[in-house]
C-alpha cells in the first residue's frame, strides 16, 4: 500500500489544498452522477483539520450555483464561495479587455455571461458545450473568428476527455484544437492548466505554492498545470485516470494514490 511512511515526504508541511472535482470527488453522468467512495468523508475531514481548500473546476456545463447544488446533493460540504471555476475568470477578461463574446457554450453556462454585453461580437468563448457541438454551431464560431483581423478565441480548459457513468466524453480541448487549425490562431486558456488559474486559487486561499497540494485525475491539467506553479500535485487512480499515466513522457506525479480519501489520510497524520 503506497500511503506508508516512505511515501510521506511529499504530504509535509501541508497549508492548503486545491481539489479537482470531476473524478476526484464524484463521476458526472446524466443521472447527477455518483460520489467516488469515501470523497464525501474526505471532504469532511480536511475542512475539520483546518488546512485551507479550493475546489478547482473546469467544470463548464453548469453555473457554479447549479453545480454546487449538484454536488451538496451528493452529500459534500461545498459552497459557491469555494469554488474556483473557468467562467467568472473569462468574465473578468472580457470587461478588462472591453471583449464582446460570440458564446459556444453549454445552454446552461449561459446565465454566467449575463452582465457580458454579447452584441456585436469581436471574440468567441467556448466551453465544454456537449449537445451544442454541432457542425452548425461550430462553423458558425469558425466564420466569426476568420472573419476578424486580429481573432481572439477563449477556452475555459483545455481538457481532451473527461469519465462519466456511462464512459468517456470528448472535452473542450478537442473543439478548442479544431477552431485553432482552422482559424491559425492560438486560444487563450483560462481553465486549467493556466497559471492565472491555479494563481487566483492559491491567492483565494491565502498560501504561498509551496506549502499547497493540487490532487487530481488529469495528469496534464490537473497534475502539470499545478507543479508549474510550484506546487506538489497527487494523480488519483480514479475519474478518468489511465494505468498509461504513469508512464508520462513529461509529467511526473509527486505521488500516485488510490483515491482522495488515501491521499487525505496520508496529509492528515502528518499535521
Amino acid at each position: 500500500r503506497e500511503g506508508g511512511r516512505e511515501m510521506a515526504a511529499w504530504a509535509r508541511a501541508v497549508r492548503g489544498l486545491l481539489l479537482d472535482v470531476s473524478g476526484v470527488l464524484y463521476d458526472s453522468g446524466g443521472d447527477g452522477g455518483v460520489p467516488i467512495a469515501g470523497s464525501v468523508e474526505a471532504v469532511r475531514r480536511i475542512k475539520a483539520s483546518g488546512l485551507k481548500l479550493r475546489f478547482c473546476t473546469n467544470e463548464t456545463q453548469a453555473t457554479r450555483e447549479e453545480f454546487v447544488k449538484k454536488l451538496q446533493g451528493l452529500g459534500f460540504d461545498i459552497s459557491v464561495a469555494e469554488v474556483t471555476a473557468p467562467a467568472p475568470a473569462a468574465c473578468r477578461i472580457l470587461k478588462e479587455r472591453s471583449l464582446r463574446p460570440h458564446l459556444l457554450v453549454h445552454n446552461d453556462l449561459v446565465p454566467e455571461f449575463a452582465e457580458i454585453d454579447k452584441t456585436n461580437p469581436n471574440c468567441v468563448v467556448v466551453g465544454d458545450a456537449a449537445e451544442n457541438f454541432t457542425y452548425a454551431n461550430l462553423n458558425e464560431a469558425f466564420r466569426l473568428l476568420i472573419g476578424m483581423e486580429k481573432p481572439v478565441l477563449i477556452s475555459l480548459g483545455k481538457g481532451r476527455y473527461y469519465k462519466e457513468t456511462d464512459g468517456l466524453k470528448l472535452d473542450v480541448g478537442a473543439y478548442m484544437k479544431a477552431l485553432e487549425y482552422a482559424c491559425d490562431v492560438q486560444a487563450e486558456v483560462v481553465g486549467k492548466p493556466a497559471k492565472m488559474f491555479f494563481e487566483s486559487a492559491l491567492a483565494e486561499m491565502g498560501v504561498p505554492p509551496q506549502q499547497a497540494i493540487m490532487i487530481g485525475d488529469d495528469i496534464v491539467n490537473d497534475v502539470g498545470g499545478a507543479q508549474r506553479c510550484g506546487m506538489r500535485a497527487l494523480q488519483v487512480r480514479t475519474g478518468k485516470y489511465r494505468p498509461c499515466d504513469e508512464n508520462h513522457p513529461r509529467v511526473k506525479p509527486d505521488a500516485y494514490v488510490d483515491n482522495l480519501a488515501q491521499a487525505v489520510d496520508v496529509i492528515l497524520r502528518q499535521l
